[in-house]
């Protein structure tokens, strides 16, 4: 396999990545420090608000990589799913979404100044939510790679994946090794991301469960500033660290960077390199994530190449 992936070659069927899941819009509110002070009225600067969520920053950040994506979802046929639509066309992702019964998704952050952030998901769709066999399989069967978001819907779409020998990775986001949620996403994953801040000083036991009890052959746990920790099914019981990468400018907000990071990993995956190649570039596209907000924190293929030399 070479260094770079085949997203983009002319006569090339099928894509490189499959996202399934989590669409939505983020409001993102700028405070002074967390927690914010108990009163009627705080003044903030500018709201801001775009389109991303985990699956449409990791739909977006792969494709700002060069590689080619396919994303599928559940959208409302509202002014927020208009939004949805807009950015991921104007990001270049194929983009297929069935309409969602409870509306788009919703998301609110709380980011003081050093990028440290607080937020507030919409959990609005209904339970048994069921995405067709129909519609995602031909597009999983001409995937290299699956990402799943962890939403309830997408569970469901482990055992095509299974027949289909497509491999998969998944974002655990803060879980905490406890909730039942995101269990089934951590033992049926080949590559599971999580944020060491969910489990806290229990994170090393939380990495070793889900290599005991699943199929994951890596399992990444990132650290913000404090970089990320890789552990295999080969290696030691212990994480292996990996270092953060300094911001190229000064940090914004953290919001999307561990997606970033997963983007980072993937490309790197997907051209065939080690794993520990793989993470230095998940922490290059997640510090470049910290510098910008929305489309500003993606990284593009020849500036992450070019800081990876």
């Amino acid at each position: 396999m070479t260094d770079q992936p085949s997203g983009g070659e002319p006569g090339r069927t099928g894509y490189d990545v499959l996202v399934v899941g989590g669409s939505g819009v983020d409001t993102v509110v700028r405070v002074d420090s967390l927690p914010v002070p108990l009163a009627d009225t705080v003044d903030v600067s500018a709201i801001r608000e775009w389109p991303g969520h985990t699956g449409g920053n990791v739909a977006l950040g792969c494709r700002a990589l060069g590689l080619s994506v396919k994303f599928l979802d559940f959208v409302g046929e509202d002014w927020t799913g208009e939004q949805v639509r807009a950015r991921l066309a104007e990001g270049g992702v194929d983009f297929e979404a069935l309409p969602s019964p409870s509306g788009t998704r919703r998301a609110v952050s709380l980011v003081e100044r050093t990028g440290r952030r607080m937020s507030f998901q919409d959990a609005r769709e209904p339970a048994g939510l069921r995405m067709p066999r129909s519609f995602y399989l031909p597009h999983l069967r001409a995937a290299r790679h699956v990402h799943l978001s962890a939403v309830d819907f997408a569970r469901h779409l482990f055992d095509d994946i299974a027949e289909a020998g497509v491999p998969v990775s998944t974002d655990l986001q803060d879980w905490d090794g406890l909730t039942e949620h995101q269990r089934d996403f951590a033992l049926r994953a080949d590559v599971v991301f999580l944020s060491a801040a969910g489990a806290g000083g229990r994170i090393a036991s939380v990495m070793k469960e889900i290599l005991r009890e699943g199929r994951a052959e890596v399992v990444v746990a990132t650290a913000g500033a404090g970089g990320s920790y890789l552990m295999t099914r080969e290696g030691s019981r212990t994480p292996r660290p990996v270092a953060a990468e300094v911001p190229p400018a000064p940090v914004v907000d953290s919001n999307g960077a561990g997606d970033a990071y997963v983007c980072g990993f993937l490309y790197g995956r997907l051209a065939g390199r080690g794993l520990d190649a793989c993470a230095a570039l998940g922490a290059r596209a997640g510090a470049h994530a910290c510098t910008g907000q929305g489309p500003e924190a993606l990284i593009g293929r020849d500036d992450l190449l070019a800081r990876a030399r």
